[in-house]
């Protein structure tokens, strides 16, 4: 019975809704019958069996075995109160604004005017004061009028009616959702390689340029600024008019969106970064020190270590080295336990490793046991580049043996295997270059810039010269 559909909706309850839900199932309004309250009694304290369930609610009256479908209908009236006791939660909880359009309908169809526009005023004044100028807030907004435009148009046809204000709010809510799901659309077209109908968005777009105030309005500039520069990553100028308005408008929408957009950013910027384009490092960072003083890059209160890893490399790449130093131990305590040492330390050596302290970032790399296979993989590339740098040849030679052989171990990876074997590779051919052949030189310089994957590219050209 605990893998009953009714016993997993229940658990998942919070500790305050359970003392809820007691409320509720105790309410006569609510549930009127015995038997499904002496259900939820057992359920709520004890780790149920079927037969100890029969008896609870029945007590010796027949048995489970002949009468088992006479508790299947008590669980199934138990479970349907759990899931109406959801519904009113999620519609009532936090007396959100539709609340009191939805009083204020009661209200207009009671005939009762003035209760009507005190409801209608409160939905009002709530929906304004809440900080969320997000797609929900439109939608919300054009509610409001089309309870209004009703309750005016009842017997008054020939009076003036809110329609303009109606259709207005009505367009800008689905100009902004609409966009908003074409981004989510082009963003998982992207990586699943899927191809999707965008349906009237390009009428839309269309509209814009002949509606640019409306670009004004966060909810729709910003989507539409990152749909035109996830579909054209060449056009770098819609980037930077979305990033102007995620740093200064992006707390008008709830933390999960906010997010989102972040990435979509970050990501873009990191397509730029492949493309070769230095520029986008400090714009990559700016948006990582923006979402992280808003802690949008934590879930359930955990930085994801590849996150982490990323700000470093990033931050390294473009000489904030003082800033990772104050970094690497604010956020560290916010990496998952099973990854927070291995991430540390590995972070610590490539800070090290930037200020050419090379014993002491062979120390860290050391230090740690790197369970996550790209941590083991970034470790073994930055120890690689220890050896070389410091002209540790015969230790680098075994290093790379070594590394064949865990790649060669590992099974799905992908990406990851071509990466790293071309580093092995292009790392063997600097060691055998004899560098006053400058032909030889220049040969593997221009063979190092066309592998379209490589990922310590620069490093191989920088120790070319």
């Amino acid at each position: 019975m605990h893998s009953s559909r009714l016993y997993q909706a229940y658990q998942a309850l919070g500790l305050s809704e359970k003392k809820q839900f007691v409320r509720w199932i105790d309410s006569p309004f609510f549930c009127r019958q015995e038997a499904t309250k002496r259900l939820y009694r057992y359920l709520s304290a004890h780790t149920p069996v079927y037969e100890e369930a029969y008896m609870a609610v029945f007590g010796t009256e027949g048995s489970f075995k002949t009468q088992s479908a006479a508790l299947r209908l008590v669980m199934s009236d138990l479970m349907d109160q759990v899931e109406r006791f959801l519904v009113y939660q999620e519609k009532f909880g936090s007396e959100r604004t539709d609340y009191f359009i939805l009083l204020a309908a009661a209200y207009r169809k009671k005939g009762l005017e003035k209760h009507f526009r005190q409801s209608l005023h409160q939905a009002r004044s709530k929906l304004e004061k809440q900080v969320f100028r997000h797609s929900e807030y439109f939608e919300t907004q054009a509610q409001i009028e089309f309870e209004d435009y009703k309750n005016m148009s009842t017997g008054r046809r020939t009076e003036k009616l809110n329609v303009q204000a109606l259709s207005d709010q009505s367009d800008i809510a689905f100009i902004a959702g609409k966009l908003r799901q074409a981004c989510i659309a082009i963003s998982h077209q992207t990586v699943y390689k899927a191809t999707y109908d965008y349906g009237l968005l390009y009428p839309i777009l269309e509209y814009l340029k002949k509606t640019p105030h409306l670009l004004e309005i966060p909810a729709i500039g910003l989507y539409y600024y990152c749909f035109l520069f996830l579909s054209d990553i060449e056009n770098e100028g819609p980037f930077l008019q979305f990033k102007v308005i995620l740093l200064e408008k992006g707390a008008q929408f709830p933390e999960e969106e906010q997010r989102n957009l972040y990435l979509l950013a970050i990501n873009y910027c990191v397509r730029k970064i492949n493309q070769l384009k230095s520029a986008y490092y400090k714009e990559t960072l700016d948006l990582y020190k923006s979402a992280l003083q808003g802690h949008l890059l934590m879930e359930n209160g955990v930085l994801s270590h590849f996150a982490f890893n990323n700000i470093v490399a990033i931050a390294l790449r473009i000489h904030e080295t003082a800033w990772v130093q104050t970094f690497i131990p604010e956020y560290a305590p916010f990496l998952e336990k099973k990854y927070r040492d291995a991430t540390s330390h590995l972070n610590l050596a490539r800070l090290a490793y930037v200020k050419k302290q090379y014993r002491e970032a062979l120390l860290h790399l050391q230090e740690a046991d790197y369970k996550d296979l790209i941590n083991n993989l970034i470790a073994k590339t930055l120890m690689m580049k220890v050896y070389y740098e410091t002209d540790e040849m015969e230790a680098l030679h075994t290093h790379l043996q070594s590394m064949k052989t865990f790649i060669r171990r590992q099974s799905g990876i992908g990406y990851h295997r071509s990466n790293y074997n071309n580093i092995i590779r292009y790392t063997e051919r600097m060691m055998d270059l004899r560098r006053g052949d400058k032909k030889a030189v220049l040969e593997l310089r221009a063979k190092i810039e066309a592998e379209p994957v490589l990922t310590e590219k620069e490093w191989f050209l920088e120790q070319l010269g």
